[in-house]
Parts: structure tokens; sequence; C-alpha cells
């Protein structure tokens, strides 16, 4: 499977953004499909996943502000993210994999992120 993000840019704190991640070459909902994200000097994140019986997971020092969600017939998975914070700024990252793992290596399939930048 294929996977593109998008959706990211420059919002101001307390904005909301939602992360687009279209997938080809498979259908999605075969997958467990996550996101992570990257600060530079830091080791990639994994904030969110979704499993194959969509149940949902998130890290917990952002779960009160992020929403996954998939639409398996448009074959996307998205991101719903609020209250954003300057920490937030990051290159997200959709990734696809067996079961909904904690590390980014746990994923086997990712695509090439998104830019989210949150100043004001």
């Amino acid at each position: 499977v294929q996977l593109q993000a998008s959706g990211g840019g420059l919002v101001q704190p307390g904005g909301s953004l939602r992360l687009s991640c279209v997938a080809s070459g498979s259908t999605v909902g075969y997958y467990a499909a996550g996101w992570f994200r990257l600060v530079p000097g830091k080791e990639r994140e994994v904030i969110s996943c979704i499993n194959k019986s969509d149940k949902t997971y998130y890290l917990e020092s952002v779960k009160d502000r992020l929403t996954i969600s998939r639409d398996t017939a448009k074959n996307m998975v998205y991101l719903q993210m609020n209250s954003l914070k300057p920490e937030d700024t990051a290159v997200y990252y959709c990734a696809a994999g067996t079961i909904c793992g904690a590390n980014w290596s746990d994923y086997d399939y990712w695509g090439q992120g998104t830019q989210v930048t949150v100043s004001s």
C-alpha cells in the first residue's frame, strides 16, 4: 500500500487542522493505520492509530485534542487536530501495518509527510 499525507499548513495556536492520508494499491481497511510526527532532533512519535476493528488509540499527551477516523469507501484516513499548540509543530506522517503499535517501526508502510506549523 502506498500512502500520502496532506492537509498540513500554518495555523495559529488554538486553531484546528484536519490531516488526510490517501491510500493506494490496497484497501486501507485491511490495515491498522496510524499517524506519527517528527520534530527535528527528536524521535518519531506515534500519536494515534486506528486498528482493523476501528478501535482507536492516542498518545496520552494529545488524546483530548485528536480524533482519528477512516473512510474505507474513499480509502482515506483522517486526523482531526484541535486546540493546536506550538509544540505540535512537526512533519506528520501516516503509516499502515498489521497492528497498532507505539513505535513507528511497528508499521510496515508510510508515506511522505505533511508539515504542520503552529505559530502566531
